[in-house]
């Protein structure tokens, strides 16, 4: 059984959509949850959840600004002196092809949806090492994963969720600090209209949620890609070929005549990091070379 009992849990934008979702979801399950959005949804949610006999308080941080999410942590902490949960789920878009794209709107997706997770991750991030125990979730899309027509800054964003979790894993193992990362398909206010309203009938947030919920569990995995939609749920894997070693002059046209071989998918690989890149092709040229590499 996942409960949340006795632990507290920030959700940004969570006053619509999924993030309403994750929260409802958190709060009937025994979190107390700070409902964030920049809306008036925010006030709804939260007293949504104390209706039901809930706990939550509303904020309405721009994830963007730093100081106004040290602000919500803040107050959190003055709430209910602990944070063990962190959603990540604020978004806007800015579609437009990539030739019409303003570079304003490009840098304001890029704000919201990158540093406005990392401003969040921050803010945390402390409370969770001292606790030894944090749970966080970071929201990419499959614009991000495979790419999207139009999308360019949303894709860029969202691929930096796998990025900063790779990197947050790494550095949050020692505290019992989980990071993954949700690819959610989901009917929103951000894909209405993108979708047919049938599709759109069954790809409800509500769907969506349990997957966040098992990622934020105490027995949670971490540095995983869930990805999700309409009760469906698949693990995203980036890996590796095994490629291939050029001997004598690396020029382009020797790579020209491997490809087949540096892109055979057979025996695939998950790179633990990029040291681990590093070691693999370093003790390969070593081995052609004939020399001792003690690594």
């Amino acid at each position: 059984m996942i409960d949340f009992t006795g632990q507290v849990a920030i959700v940004t934008g969570a006053g619509a959509g999924l993030g309403r979702s994750h929260a409802l979801g958190l709060a009937a399950r025994g979190a107390r949850v700070v409902v964030n959005d920049m809306g008036q949804g925010a006030d709804a949610v939260a007293r949504e959840i104390e209706s039901a006999g809930g706990q939550a308080i509303a904020h309405h941080a721009d994830v963007s600004d730093e100081a106004m999410v040290s602000d919500m942590v803040a107050h959190t902490i003055d709430r209910w002196g602990r944070i063990d949960a962190l959603v990540n789920n604020a978004g806007i878009l800015r579609d437009k092809t990539f030739a019409k794209m303003d570079m304003a709107d490009f840098r304001k997706v890029i704000d919201v949806h990158l540093i406005g997770s990392a401003n969040c991750c921050h803010a945390v991030w402390s409370i969770m090492r001292a606790q030894g125990f944090g749970r966080i979730v970071l929201t990419a899309s499959g614009s991000g994963l495979y790419g999207n027509f139009g999308q360019a800054n949303y894709g860029a964003a969202k691929a930096a969720m796998v990025g900063l979790m790779n990197v947050l894993h790494i550095e949050g193992a020692r505290y019992d600090i989980r990071v993954n990362t949700l690819a959610p398909t989901a009917a929103t206010a951000m894909t209405k209209g993108l979708l047919p309203e049938a599709a759109l009938d069954l790809l409800q947030p509500e769907t969506i949620t349990p997957g966040v919920l098992f990622l934020l569990g105490k027995d949670a995995p971490s540095r995983t890609i869930l990805s999700a939609g309409a009760g469906t749920f698949a693990v995203t894997q980036i890996r590796e070929t095994q490629g291939a070693l050029i001997e004598g002059d690396i020029t382009p046209e020797a790579v020209a005549a491997q490809w087949d071989q540096i892109t055979d998918a057979t025996d695939v690989e998950n790179i633990e990091n990029a040291f681990a890149q590093t070691r693999k092709y370093a003790l390969r040229a070593a081995k052609a070379k004939g020399i001792a590499l003690d690594w």
